[in-house]
């Protein structure tokens, strides 16, 4: 791939891109919607699925695009990313209707169709996440011609993606299970919300490159912004291990005890920390006065 080439015009990351764009937009759009007719953030049935899910889904479409760019080119690479890109649009499309139905898009077998859709939805994100697997074995592998402190942030955040989608298939599992009780399929134990470790660093593929460019815009040296990015990735496995921490003692997400509240600080110093340094290079760099001609 040419270097100067724009990531996007790669053919394997064009679908992702265009289909995330287009999963992006439709999440922005539902906010209005929620807006205008109503209704509560939480709950089976709730506008918050079509926003965050579409927002979700898009940026994370997106970001497996970018990712495919980087690695060499391998034989069914094209279409194995178009299938991924359409079947990230598809999942989000079927809780798109199924909220425009009125019903609930997880955990709901009311009918056949509620069974049918919802099954679909699960088979999606195995097939999704499996992608994802090879993806993070081929970027761990190859060595993409980009800056080591980006490469740590694609690595760290495709790692974390994987972990998450695992931790979601967990949460419609333990789910199922929990319907089948008769028990509220979002809970474990008290309070628990499986959710919580799910999504809290799925994003991690988003933040982790965010910061290793905003480094390098502020003129940050290339050893300093690798060890900035592996502060943050430090700190994101903590927040992981925070919320799974949280979740298996049957706690709400900040309902702390003295351990996991320790955790929770250092987690914050690990993302403070870096945040800190970019943001003084930047405003050092402002302020330093041009030099001078000749």
């Amino acid at each position: 791939m040419n270097r100067a080439a724009r990531w996007w015009d790669d053919r394997r990351a064009w679908p992702l891109a265009m289909l995330g764009a287009v999963l992006t937009i439709s999440g922005l759009l539902h906010l209005p919607v929620w807006a205008v007719l109503g209704g509560p953030w939480e709950g089976p049935v709730t506008w918050r699925k079509p926003i965050l899910f579409g927002i979700s889904g898009g940026l994370t479409a997106i970001s497996l695009g970018w990712v495919w760019a980087m690695l060499p080119r391998r034989s069914g690479d094209v279409i194995l990313a178009t299938a991924t890109a359409w079947a990230l649009f598809v999942e989000v499309l079927l809780i798109d209707v199924q909220r425009w139905r009125g019903v609930g898009s997880h955990f709901n077998r009311e009918t056949p169709l509620d069974s049918f859709l919802f099954d679909a939805m699960g088979g999606l994100i195995v097939a999704v996440t499996l992608v994802i697997a090879d993806l993070f074995r081929r970027l761990v592998v190859s060595k993409p011609t980009v800056t080591r402190d980006m490469l740590l942030a694609a690595r760290a955040g495709m790692g974390l993606l994987l972990v998450s989608c695992l931790l979601g298939i967990w949460v419609g599992m333990h789910g199922e299970t929990r319907v089948e009780q008769g028990l509220d399929p979002t809970r474990l134990g008290a309070a628990g919300v499986p959710k919580f470790p799910h999504g809290v660093v799925i994003h991690a593929i988003q933040w982790l490159p965010a910061l290793a460019w905003a480094a390098r815009r502020s003129g940050v040296t290339e050893g300093v912004r690798w060890r900035l990015v592996a502060l943050a990735s430090a700190g994101s496995t903590g927040f992981l291990i925070y919320a799974m921490t949280q979740t298996m003692l049957g706690r709400s997400r900040f309902d702390v005890v003295p351990a996991t509240s320790a955790m929770l600080a250092m987690t914050l110093a690990c993302f403070a920390i870096p945040v800190a340094i970019t943001a003084w290079t930047w405003v050092s760099r402002r302020r330093s006065p041009p030099p001078r001609a000749g």
